[in-house]
């Protein structure tokens, strides 16, 4: 373990927590992730692996069955995962968000129903925002759930579902117009609702379709759909909360944690091109000696260092404003954004100290650099992370002028 991004003040559970997973990484992860991403093949046995570890519980209340740890030891957990591969955080992280939103918002008989489930991985979860002509706009929703009775009829189209398919719990963010008072805005319009379905594609219940894989570029082993409703009726019961309205709070909630959840990705793809940038430097040699004695690598490996460094200082940071039970959005926009952007540039500069061997798949860094894009749009796009930032930067130092 090198000398980079370690976290101070961490308790003995954390750390025998963070040793597990890496070494969990390091044995189960990184000798077959390459050659799984390039198959695009769903990683059955690492999750299985996860399971075992309890990493699916991780957050859940002890009391539900899980073991009530911090956002700061997830995230950490996350940015370990994400040095072995990043898609495997993202199986991870859709689940975490679905379980955080139902530990802070559900009812009783709904934390009582899925959480203990959940913290085994007997039920894996998704959730849903976006919608194809949406983009960050979520206000703009035009999912709808019309209450019939004691059940509500949802219709509409989502899009960008992590876990779409192999999901069996999706939380989708509907507008319920006629439950809201007359001239409401927009965003007090939403519910978010609890769907069960079956894993798989097609028609996985009555109404509900998952169409199949989106192909991507990278980000590849985890399944990203679409989702269609066409008249699938929910239980008024599973309604998140029981009470309607409320739904972009809950999400904006959820999606907070999410952008913690997407800096920590950040720093571990960084901190894996950084690992395999320092190690080609010192293998590599030209003009008689290794690159790595080359002044112009050397400025290269201290800037990567030094972004790593800092991305993870500021992922730490609104890991723990959160855990404080604190407002972060301003902390993990930043880091969101930072970590994003400095992933990008290490992982580039990564590949650049490859040279030519970068472009070739047989070296793992060619697999971070299609990969590293999607955290630049992932949980909110870097302008969103810069609006929500100067929004709440003006609002800390509004001018008395």
């Amino acid at each position: 373990m090198g000398r980079l991004a370690q976290t101070d003040g961490l308790t003995d559970t954390q750390r025998e927590i963070l040793a597990t997973v890496r070494d969990f990484v390091d044995k189960e992860i990184l000798p077959v992730a390459t050659e799984l991403e390039h198959r695009d093949e769903y990683p059955a046995q690492i999750v299985e692996g996860l399971k075992e570890l309890g990493v699916f519980g991780l957050m859940i209340p002890e009391e539900y069955g899980g073991l009530g740890e911090s956002l700061l030891t997830y995230a950490l957990c996350v940015e370990e995962l994400s040095r072995g591969w990043m898609s495997v955080s993202g199986i991870i992280n859709t689940h975490f968000i679905v379980a955080y939103l139902l530990k802070q918002h559900g009812t009783q008989e709904q934390r009582d129903y899925y959480l203990p489930k959940m913290a085994l991985g007997e039920i894996r979860g998704a959730f849903s925002m976006s919608e194809p002509g949406l983009g960050s706009d979520v206000s703009a929703i035009t999912t709808k759930g019309v209450r019939d009775g004691d059940e509500y009829v949802l219709t509409g189209q989502k899009m960008w579902l992590t876990n779409g398919g192999t999901s069996s719990l999706v939380a989708v963010l509907c507008r319920t117009p006629e439950d809201a008072e007359p001239g409401a805005a927009p965003h007090r319009s939403m519910t978010t609702f609890l769907i069960e379905k079956e894993p798989g594609f097609g028609e996985v219940r009555p109404g509900l379709t998952i169409p199949g894989k989106i192909e991507k570029m990278g980000y590849k082993g985890v399944d990203t759909t679409e989702l269609i409703l066409d008249g699938v009726r929910v239980p008024a019961d599973r309604v998140l909360g029981g009470v309607t309205g409320k739904g972009f709070y809950q999400m904006m909630d959820g999606v907070e944690v999410g952008r913690v959840n997407v800096a920590a990705r950040g720093c571990g793809v960084a901190q894996r091109a950084f690992e395999l940038g320092v190690s080609y430097a010192q293998q590599r040699q030209t003009f008689g000696k290794p690159i790595a004695q080359h002044q112009a690598i050397q400025f290269k490996l201290a800037e990567m260092a030094t972004k790593v460094e800092a991305a993870h200082a500021l992922m730490v940071n609104a890991a723990r404003k959160k855990d404080s039970g604190k407002r972060n959005d301003l902390e993990a926009g930043m880091a969101k954004y930072l970590a994003s952007e400095y992933c990008k540039e290490v992982v580039e500069d990564a590949f650049r100290i490859h040279g030519g061997y970068g472009f070739s798949k047989e070296y793992e860094i060619e697999r971070l650099y299609r990969e590293a894009p999607m955290l630049l749009i992932g949980e909110g796009t870097a302008e969103i992370q810069k609006m929500i930032v100067g929004r709440r930067l003006l609002e800390e130092y509004r001018s008395q002028g």
